[in-house]
């Protein structure tokens, strides 16, 4: 199957605060395909990809929550093999204190012995140095009981934590088989599809993108960065409408432009391959400002800001359920990674329904000159939400 294979953008106004309509989750058959007109087509890779993309942001959050899940197991265990330790010594005082008593035990009290002794002065001595070796004893039987506590509660908080990273480590497997389906579901349409068919959609999408692009410029949604530049094919030309990033915003735009053309692969952070919020995440963590895994985290976490109020580095949030992210260029453009199959490539701002934008760094200051970085050939080829061939899938582990 050659060229790449596109699925519907949906065409919405997009202004800051704009909520898509959301698309049923239902199956799509493909044995009709040749039925179907291309609008309805198009359609029903929207609802598979976006079925798709969501399985995928899930995955990726059931992740980044088995990884610290695993950290606090780690931190546990070794607590606990600390704790061990030291009963194990505290034990072993215990022990020598209590062969010491019996070895010099008697059944003269220390007040016959002050009297018998010939030198009163020397016994009371000793009598100090007994009190202070019975507070020692004391204090050892104390450290063994705090001891032997806290390696129970330790040993308790331990199987506490291996539960719940095993019950994550089964729903990242079911999450991972729902990705893999629901890629399959899109395989199944694609490939029921004549080259006719392809070409149709493809135009058609082209159409939807340019159409939604033109209407976002002309609302002045992106205010100051209103189009007069010309660089919107994305040549790399002159940006006198690109608004000035932070010094770690600059930083970010270059990692993602350098990550151009590298492979989409679900639940990817580079440095070969990206998802959406791979390369979002590690733009910003290479620029010195880590930020949340997903792109729903993102959209929660992260400040947000009107699309008037863009600057290179802020992260534009698709979707009402916040399931698709890209890097802003300037400009009126983005970095993507868009979806399987697909590269990582620089697209209209409007090539998916927005739901609005984020900065991860609000406290930045915009530098006092800014040279965007200039775009490789083929930059933008591509469709923005391609996916040919054997859907780029590889075997995640597990």
């Amino acid at each position: 199957m050659s060229g790449r294979l596109p699925r519907l953008v949906c065409v919405a106004a997009a202004v800051a605060g704009t909520v898509a309509v959301p698309v049923p989750a239902t199956a799509v058959p493909a044995s009709d395909s040749k039925d179907r007109s291309v609008a309805t087509l198009l359609t029903d890779l929207q609802k598979l990809y976006r079925k798709a993309e969501q399985a995928t942001e899930a995955y990726n959050a059931t992740e980044e929550k088995l990884k610290k899940q695993r950290a606090e197991t780690d931190r546990v265990d070794r607590a606990l093999a600390r704790a061990r330790l030291s009963l194990h010594d505290s034990r072993g005082a215990a022990g020598r204190l209590a062969r010491q008593q019996y070895q010099n035990s008697t059944d003269i009290s220390p007040y016959v012995r002050l009297l018998l002794a010939r030198d009163p002065q020397h016994a009371i001595d000793q009598g100090r140095v007994i009190g202070r070796l019975a507070r020692e004893r004391a204090d050892t039987i104390g450290r063994l009981t705090g001891t032997e506590r806290r390696a129970h509660d330790l040993a308790r908080e331990a199987r506490e934590a291996l539960d719940r990273q095993l019950t994550l480590t089964e729903r990242r497997r079911k999450e991972r088989d729902e990705v893999r389906t629901r890629l399959a579901e899109v395989q199944e349409l694609l490939a029921s599809l004549t080259p006719d068919q392809l070409t149709a959609v493809a135009e058609l999408e082209r159409d939807g993108v340019t159409k939604a692009q033109k209407k976002l410029l002309a609302s002045g949604a992106l205010g100051d960065d209103d189009g007069s530049s010309d660089s919107r094919d994305g040549s790399g030309g002159s940006q006198s409408s690109v608004r000035r990033p932070t010094a770690e915003g600059g930083r970010a735009v270059r990692y993602a432009v350098r990550q151009l053309g590298k492979p989409y692969e679900w639940g990817a952070e580079g440095p070969r391959s990206y998802d959406c919020s791979g390369l979002t995440s590690q733009a910003w963590a290479e620029a010195g400002t880590p930020i949340p895994r997903t792109s729903q985290e993102q959209w929660e976490q992260l400040e947000r800001i009107p699309l008037s109020e863009l600057r290179p580095g802020d992260l534009v949030v698709y979707f009402p359920e916040a399931t698709h992210v890209a890097l802003y260029l300037g400009d009126g453009m983005v970095v993507q990674a868009p979806h399987p199959g697909a590269k990582v490539k620089v697209s209209p701002i409007a090539a998916n329904p927005i739901l609005g934008a984020v900065r991860p760094d609000p406290e930045g200051k915009p530098l006092r000159r800014y040279e965007p970085p200039e775009l490789p050939e083929g930059a933008t080829d591509g469709s923005d939400e391609g996916y040919e061939g054997d859907g780029g899938e590889e075997d995640q582990e597990d």
